[in-house]
């Protein structure tokens, strides 16, 4: 396969806020220091927010790849994640990465598939291959109410 390129832009608005943007998306993010930081914003993505998010939803998207060659029937997913910063050798790094995916499925029977497809995504996520990070997961299975006896 052949190296893939992602470009964005940065423009710096104004304060400690600036906005990210790419020639080939629609959508613009304004970003800002974490308010736990000196002239901090709240409210509005942070480098660690989009480092956290980065990794969860490579971790969705690759679960959906999975999932649909392993043939699993699943009716949700969702992935809250939290990034931890701490500092490491002195400095500020993102050292850890917890992502808690809890996927509904229809079929009791498919548990142990759905869960080995969350850990084999998280295994390959691009994302948390990239990073130096801990990635850990604490995974969940749900089996829906639409099961009839």
């Amino acid at each position: 396969m052949e190296a893939h390129k992602y470009h964005v832009d940065l423009e710096w608005k104004m304060d400690r806020k600036g906005e990210i943007s790419s020639p080939v998306l629609d959508q613009k993010v304004e970003v800002a220091t974490p308010p736990e930081f000196p002239k901090g914003m709240p409210g509005i993505w942070s480098p660690e927010h989009l480092f956290t998010a980065a990794v969860s939803s490579c971790f969705m998207t690759t679960f959906l790849a999975i999932a649909e060659n392993s043939n699993l029937e699943f009716e949700s997913l969702t992935c809250p994640a939290e990034g931890v910063l701490d500092k490491k050798d002195g400095k500020f790094a993102m050292t850890e990465i917890i992502l808690r995916p809890v996927v509904t499925i229809p079929n009791e029977a498919d548990s142990e598939k759905a869960e080995k497809i969350m850990i084999k995504a998280e295994r390959a996520c691009l994302i948390s291959n990239s990073i130096t990070s801990e990635v850990h997961m604490e995974t969940k299975v749900l089996i829906s109410n639409n099961q009839t006896a």
